[in-house]
């Protein structure tokens, strides 16, 4: 049943033990027999060559087992920024968290985006402190840090007996275990257990009166009050250990199953005897099944062998088998109910964050929000006959990860690949080497330049050949005046009197565009211009389309040289969210890179900067912030580069 299901995603910074802790899961509830290590390769949830390889997290893994009657799904996303979308997916089909973080190193930057994700969505979590029988550890101080760093309302439920390699067990401070703690140790877990039953009183009227009365509560109350406190993140509950030595790893699955809501009292509110509804929160390339969709029910059940239909899409969608996962292994199942995480192979249409329902009952859940690309790559196959393959390959990528994109510049015609970071591209390419035997090349992108004009002109194109038989005559005057800046091209016709027929305007504008579209500087479109034909001649014998197309194009040439012609470059829009503490150098490097400061809000900084200087822009703010900030940027508008910039660009483009 529905109250009988926990959906929880584990986040932690990469190497804090998260995908250790999902295999402790596993093994306490027999459902695997023996533990794997992530250094040995040999873990359910991480399996893919890339992930044994470089022995960190890379994709989110859905993991499953039964603890006191209950389900519990476990979505272990990565730790590595790269990767955020893996953990957007994972947010989106949990009720609640659980952020594990290292005892030694303590709030590290993962640490720190995790929390924000957390903080973001409003999704009830714990915390979890690992390797606590690490030398040099101090439960204490890592508790002062969280609530220093994150706020007051984070309580430590249990408190460790003995330190270090004498790290044996995690007391429940609202137990009688607390006994068993002596000194400055018993001292502070009783401090705590006075906070956590004041807080979890305040959580309910009727409790709050009985202990203002009594000064006490039964343990029943505490958990009542607890439960309620954690649901509206009034507690943030932290809970120590070591996955290693498998110390708590079984109070946690207790805690899970106590202290998280179940899917049918999350504001989703699935209700088994409604209408199908759901939602794909992650897509994965399987390479025997081909596409394999995970998502999440909301309400009713879906059943094998059935079908659905795609809201998002508006499309009908038939499916097979449906599957519980466990790691990579597919369990099939004849139904998934409301409130529970399943499988389903090959559909044609539907993608993450569609949504998917009773076609009678239609239902659309809010779209999935993943954050832009922060940088590209220009790649091509270096065989010829892979171009189509190349695209294929990269489009079932973009399904597997939202954040990775792929695009064609019109302009330079390069296929970009994007993506949230260098690690992101790497794992792309290796996939596309390994997975579609694709040999790669690859390089910085272009710089979609363009060039305009300052000033007016008027110019005469006259085109004139004779070689036997008909000739070629065409004469044009034309007016070239600059536009507003992203007004693009603006062409007149101002010929009266018949001077030039009617005929022959449109080969006339043709020749403008032509000429246009190769530029007069560096080979880069002329745009925001104006053109007016005014005045011209031509021959009742040897004029012609073609003679007029070429006039014109002789004019613009000439007339763009005369005008003042100037490079334009893309300026981007740039957001960085950043510590204060970062802020000053940040403002220095934006400078640096010819960007403006637009405004300031809190701890977000807003400017234009040139797109050529945001090339390496994600590796410079991760070096100023310690990995601490973040950006995102989108198109603006062009701007007439420097002119010893433009002198340059011009240079090498002529070499």
């Amino acid at each position: 049943m529905m109250e009988e299901v926990r959906n929880i995603v584990l986040l932690s910074h990469s190497g804090a033990g998260k995908t250790s802790l999902a295999e402790a899961f596993l093994f306490n509830t027999k459902e695997i027999a023996r533990l794997g290590k992530v250094e040995e390769g040999n873990t359910v949830s991480d399996y893919s060559p890339e992930e044994i390889e470089r022995r960190i997290s890379l994709n989110l893994s859905l993991l499953h087992c039964h603890y006191n009657e209950t389900k519990i799904n476990f979505l272990d996303v990565p730790g590595y920024g790269d990767f955020v979308g893996e953990t957007i997916s994972g947010l989106t089909a949990a009720e609640a968290g659980i952020l594990i973080i290292d005892a030694v190193s303590g709030i590290e930057v993962g640490t720190e985006r995790a929390y924000n994700l957390l903080k973001e969505r409003q999704l009830p979590f714990f915390i979890f402190v690992n390797k606590l029988d690490k030398e040099n550890t101090d439960f204490a101080r890592v508790v002062e840090i969280i609530r220093k760093e994150f706020g007051r309302e984070y309580f430590p439920l249990q408190y460790p007996l003995g330190k270090g390699g004498d790290f044996k067990q995690a007391i429940d401070i609202l137990s009688s275990d607390i006994k068993k703690l002596s000194g400055e140790d018993k001292q502070k877990a009783e401090e705590w257990r006075k906070k956590i039953i004041e807080t979890a009183a305040e959580s309910d009227d009727a409790l709050l009166e009985k202990y203002l009365e009594e000064s006490e509560l039964s343990p029943e109350e505490i958990s009542q009050g607890l439960r309620k406190a954690i649901a509206e993140r009034k507690i943030i509950p932290i809970f120590c250990g070591s996955v290693l030595k498998n110390i708590s790893v079984d109070c946690l699955l207790k805690a899970i199953v106590d202290f998280c809501s179940s899917p049918q009292s999350s504001n989703e509110k699935p209700w088994k005897d409604s209408p199908f509804s759901g939602q794909i929160f992650k897509t994965i390339s399987d390479p025997y099944v081909g596409q394999l969709s995970l998502f999440k029910v909301f309400s009713g059940e879906l059943v094998s062998n059935s079908g659905f239909y795609n809201s998002s899409k508006k499309e009908k969608e038939r499916i097979g088998s449906l599957y519980f996962l466990q790691g990579k292994e597919q369990k099939p199942t004849s139904k998934v109910e409301a409130g529970d995480l399943g499988a389903v192979a090959k559909l044609k249409n539907s993608h993450t964050g569609d949504s998917i329902c009773d076609e009678k009952n239609p239902v659309t859940f809010p779209q999935i929000e993943f954050p832009h690309p922060l940088i590209s790559l220009a790649l091509k196959p270096k065989l010829s006959k892979d171009e189509a393959k190349i695209s294929d390959s990269l489009t079932k990528l973009t399904h597997e990860n939202p954040t990775f994109q792929i695009s064609r510049d019109q302009q330079t015609k390069e296929l970009i690949i994007s993506g949230m970071g260098n690690l992101c591209l790497e794992i792309a390419l290796s996939r596309l080497k390994r997975e579609f035997k694709l040999e790669i090349e690859v390089g910085e992108p272009k710089i979609a330049y363009k060039e305009t004009i300052i000033s007016r002109t008027e110019v005469q194109g006259k085109y004139k050949r004779q070689s036997g038989g008909h000739g070629q005559y065409g004469d044009v005057w034309l007016k070239l005046e600059p536009l507003e800046r992203s007004k693009g091209f603006e062409f007149v016709n101002k010929i009266v009197g018949g001077k030039i027929p009617r005929q022959y305007i449109p080969a006339i504008e043709k020749g403008i565009k032509q000429a246009m579209s190769e530029g007069v500087l560096a080979g880069y479109p002329l745009i925001d211009l104006k053109v007016t034909v005014y005045d011209g001649s031509f021959h009742s014998v040897d004029s012609s389309d073609l003679a007029f197309q070429i006039a014109a194009a002789m004019a613009l040439r000439k007339g763009a040289l005369e005008a003042k012609p100037a490079l334009l470059e893309p300026i981007v829009e740039v957001e960085i969210d950043a510590p204060n503490e970062y802020m000053g150098d940040i403002n220095s490097g934006l400078s640096s890179k010819r960007g403006r400061i637009m405004g300031l809000e809190g701890k977000k900084i807003k400017a234009i900067v040139p797109l050529a200087e945001m090339a390496h822009y994600a590796a410079d703010l991760k070096s100023v912030t310690g990995g601490r900030g973040s950006f995102s940027m989108k198109f603006s508008h062009y701007e007439v580069v420097p002119q010893k910039i433009s002198e340059k660009i011009i240079e090498q483009n002529k070499k």
